[in-house]
């Protein structure tokens, strides 16, 4: 058997002759999958985002929820801390005589501390970097483990909001967000 004869289907391939089939370069129309549309990123190709992601600026006024809460935990930790110092000096209840009122000046101070850097996360959301989207991240999560302690009413708050904070700043948005070109 030779495969030199032209209409052997098992014979070396032949060359094409000039003028048959299709140019050098070019495929065939209609055979195989489609191409696939091209990658598009969140927000288009290099172009600079101008406007918040909605769950970014979700995640912001859950910060300043979250201050908010704080301005009334604040208030009810030194009024009570006071009210219980008072107490103790007239000797009017003797049950809260042994109540230590520095720890609740202690969970006050924590509180403000608490209130004064969601305050700043908050705030600085429209300039902050990458580095400010991290914080926020351990913010919430910070805020969720605590909230599962005393687990009350404004313990499920807390961890509701610590929670929603972290899956916004730490999604495709938050990260595009926060990595963004700023000129």
């Amino acid at each position: 058997m030779s495969f030199g004869d032209p209409n052997n289907p098992y014979g070396a391939p032949q060359g094409q002759q000039q003028g048959y089939g299709y140019p050098q370069g070019q495929q065939q129309p209609g055979y195989g999958y489609p191409a696939a549309p091209p990658v598009q990123q969140p927000y288009g190709a290099g172009a600079p985002m101008t406007t918040m992601p909605g769950n970014v600026n979700t995640a912001r006024v859950l910060l300043w929820v979250i201050v908010g809460l704080q301005v009334i935990g604040v208030a009810i930790f030194a009024i009570g801390a006071a009210a219980i110092d008072k107490v103790k000096k007239d000797n009017s209840i003797p049950a809260l005589s042994n109540y230590p009122v520095g720890v609740l000046w202690a969970f006050a101070v924590l509180a403000l501390v608490w209130l004064v850097w969601a305050a700043v996360l908050a705030s600085k959301f429209t300039t902050g970097g990458n580095g400010l989207r991290v914080t926020t991240l351990v913010f919430g999560i910070i805020t969720a483990v605590l909230a599962l302690y005393p687990f009350t009413i404004a313990g499920i708050i807390h961890l509701v909001l610590g929670i929603l904070i972290a899956c916004f700043v730490g999604g495709a948005n938050g990260k595009a967000w926060f990595n963004r070109p700023r000129y």
